[in-house]
């Protein structure tokens, strides 16, 4: 039986069962044309949306404030201040703020208020071709990985690992953002931070796994939810890409697990360059029978044949860069850099 017959009967199947049907699979023959999003300019109207887990009232008035200042006028999704438990809402009100903000013609980005938990829940409903017909800017981190894996796999739209509207916005994250989103600029360099390593904390230590250098389209994002979409059919695919990788709060034998998911259940073998963000909180616990962050991650990705490096400053840091999907970038293992060198909007 070909792949294509199966899909079909399998989804029938499914229909006549009651199950829930999935709208859109990753298409394995063929590989979605890449669509670059409109840049975003100072007085653009933003949609701010809850696709996981609800703000609190603090960090609410704090992210429509940072978003305020940067001269954009704010529409708020119908679900950004509901909460059902640990989610911003339910699936069907978070799903149709989603759909909302891709779909209404007058707003020209979406920005992710935080991340936390629940955006996977999603995937399965998501309506990947009205995203397709309506392409604009999609920006978040954290739990927001899920969405940017399967929006850009399954619709070839280049959306953005960035800061979250209530995160901080110092210096250089700001530049970082505006560099991708707003003024493009070529090549744009993201370095990890090299100036009196010693002082700082042992997370935030650049260090080369691998050396050498590698060329590629960007994807990956948050360990934990790469992990969790391993098996499914929003999978990530790895094969000839530079693949960034990030986590917070997690033991090292909780990244060894992780990473081993990613190894057998993936093509992360295959993938052209590994650049690791900051692992903040991942130390393990003292008087604990553990390998350092550093050990593990060594372990487990230093065996691969490809450049490998940590410390680049994007992840659950203040200082964070942003990254487009499906755009070229270079890894500079040795010098922990990494390098955007084409423009991901239009």
């Amino acid at each position: 039986m070909n792949r294509r017959t199966f899909f079909k009967i399998g989804s029938m199947a499914a229909v006549l069962a009651g199950l829930p049907r999935v709208n859109a699979m990753p298409n394995l023959l063929e590989k979605p044309r890449l669509i670059k999003p409109r840049r975003l300019q100072s007085g653009a109207t933003v949609a701010v949306i809850a696709p996981s887990s609800p703000p609190r009232e603090e960090k609410l008035i704090k992210g429509l404030e940072n978003l305020r200042g940067f001269g954009f006028n704010l529409v708020e999704g119908k679900s950004l201040r509901a909460q059902n438990g640990h989610l911003a809402g339910t699936d069907a009100e978070r799903l149709a703020d989603l759909h909302w903000a891709f779909q209404d013609p007058a707003i020209d980005a979406i920005w992710c208020i935080r991340g936390g938990y629940g955006a996977g829940r999603l995937l399965p409903s998501v309506d990947y071709a009205l995203i397709k017909q309506h392409p604009k800017p999609l920006i978040g981190y954290s739990d927001i990985t899920a969405l940017h894996v399967a929006i850009h796999q399954e619709t070839g739209l280049v959306t953005f690992h960035g800061p979250v509207a209530a995160g901080e916005y110092p210096e250089d994250t700001t530049a970082w953002w505006k560099s991708v989103l707003m003024e493009p600029q070529l090549p744009l360099e993201i370095k990890a931070n090299q100036a009196e390593v010693a002082l700082l904390p042992v997370e935030f230590q650049p260090f080369t796994i691998t050396p050498g250098t590698a060329s590629g389209t960007l994807t990956g994002g948050n360990l934990a939810l790469l992990a969790a979409m391993t098996g499914t059919p929003f999978a990530p695919v790895f094969r000839n890409k530079i693949v960034f990788l990030e986590d917070v709060g997690e033991q090292p034998y909780r990244i060894d697990r992780m990473l081993t998911q990613l190894l057998q259940g993936t093509d992360l073998m295959e993938a052209a360059g590994i650049a690791l963000g900051v692992f903040n909180e991942c130390l393990p616990k003292p008087g604990s029978f553990s390998l350092s962050l550093q050990d593990t991650l060594r372990d487990r990705l230093g065996n691969l044949g490809i450049p490998v490096a940590y410390g680049i400053p994007f992840g659950h840091v203040d200082h964070q860069a942003t990254l487009p999907y499906g755009i070229k970038a270079r890894l500079d293992a040795d010098n922990q850099a990494l390098t955007l060198l084409e423009q991901a909007v239009v």
